[in-house]
This record gives C-alpha cells, sequence and structure tokens, in this order.
C-alpha cells in the first residue's frame, strides 16, 4: 500500500518550500498539496497542529509532522533513498542542525522588519539581516554547499530564502552581490537542481505578493 501524504502549505512561505525541496530530493512527487488561507484557517490544519496552528504541516498516512525542520529530517529519516540530508556523522549532524536553526531564528523576522519596518528599525534590522548573511557566508566558505560537496540540510533550510533576495534588496536598497558574492553564487548553484527551481516560485509574482503583502500590512 502506497504512502499517503498530504502537505498542508502556502505558497510563498519559505518554510513551505524547504518540506517541498526535501521531498522532491528523495523523489517524492506523489502528494497532495492543499493551499490553506491564515486568516481563515482549515478545520484539518487546526486539528492536525492544535498548538502552533500554522504551515506547513506533513500528514503522512494519516499522523501529522508539524514544523519545517523537524519535517525535513523526518523526510530524511523515512526515506533513504537519494543521497542523506544530513550527514551519518554526530558531530556534523549537530553542527548542520546548528545552523539550520539559526536561520530558523534570524532571517524570516530580520527579513519582514526590511519590508515593514521604517526608520532607526528599518536602519537596525538591515544591518543584522547583512551580518547574518555574511556570517553564513563565512560558514559556506568555498565549499560547493554548506555539508560540501553535496547539498543537504542547511541548504534546505536557506535556499528557500532566494526567492526574498530582491524583496530584501528593493526595501534595503543593498545589493547581496556586493555584500555577499559568495552566498549569491551558491544559491544559483542550488537554483540548478531541479528538485530546487521546480519548488521556487516565479521571482516577480512572489515580490508582487510581497508588495501586495506590505500595502495591505500599512493601510491597516
Amino acid at each position: 500500500m502506497a504512502d499517503e501524504l498530504i502537505l498542508l502549505n502556502i505558497w510563498a512561505s519559505p518554510f513551505g518550500m524547504r518540506v517541498r525541496i526535501a521531498l522532491a530530493e528523495k523523489g517524492i512527487d506523489g502528494y497532495e498539496t492543499r493551499e490553506e488561507n491564515l486568516q481563515n484557517k482549515s478545520p484539518l490544519l487546526l486539528q492536525m497542529n492544535p498548538v502552533h496552528k500554522q504551515i506547513p504541516v506533513l500528514i503522512h498516512n494519516g499522523r501529522p509532522v508539524c514544523e519545517s525542520l523537524i519535517i525535513v529530517q523526518y523526510i530524511d529519516e523515512v526515506w533513504k533513498r537519494g543521497s542523506p540530508l544530513l550527514p551519518s556523522d554526530p558531530y556534523r549532524r549537530a553542527h548542520a542542525r546548528f545552523w539550520a536553526d539559526y536561520v530558523d531564528k534570524k532571517l524570516y523576522s530580520l527579513g519582514k522588519l526590511i519590508w515593514l519596518a521604517t526608520g532607526e528599525a528599518h536602519a537596525a534590522a538591515k544591518e543584522e539581516l547583512i551580518g547574518c548573511f555574511k556570517l553564513l557566508e563565512g560558514e559556506l566558505g568555498d565549499k560547493t554547499y554548506f555539508g560540501g560537496d553535496s547539498f543537504g540540510f542547511v541548504d534546505v533550510s536557506l535556499i528557500p530564502f532566494y526567492s526574498w533576495f530582491n524583496v530584501f534588496e528593493h526595501f534595503g536598497n543593498f545589493s547581496m552581490v556586493a555584500e555577499c558574492p559568495k552566498l549569491v553564487a551558491w544559491a544559483h548553484r542550488c537554483a540548478e537542481r531541479e528538485s530546487v527551481s521546480k519548488c521556487l516560485p516565479n521571482e516577480k509574482e512572489f515580490f508582487d505578493f510581497v508588495v501586495e503583502l506590505r500595502k495591505k500590512a500599512m493601510t491597516k
């Protein structure tokens, strides 16, 4: 009997993109995606994630797995096909989890301030966000991917934010290439992978989506 997989998601969510990329890396494409409206959450979402009530949620044979990084690890552990996303060495696994957690705790919240905040809050967020990218670029170094030669857990956690680069540059008035050329080159390498290219949204559609979100937020 085939596995039943349902992904509760929002097309523009970087967290949902992580899950889709991880599934694609494992060659899993026969799953159902249900688009959620967080202003009017479905009964299924509330049932499957009663604690946070947020996407993404991967429902595997009726059982939910919540939180994007936990879902990616779950996918890696359950489906052994393809290359592993997390290394087998315990230290390297811990190291990868550390940097994925860093991405999780920093980029979304700071990035949101770039396109929503003004004045001192905006300037401070911009400085900190660029600092985060530089720190990540330092961790990447001259490696092909964060884990070395193989696309892995940290890459999956970070590459969805490539969709936000234009947004950050436009509203932050800075150049990602000028600030972090190695990180941009890494993003381009990742985007050449089919698993990534088919899961990232259209650049213009995504930018227009964020602009509309900003307009609505500014008029409240």
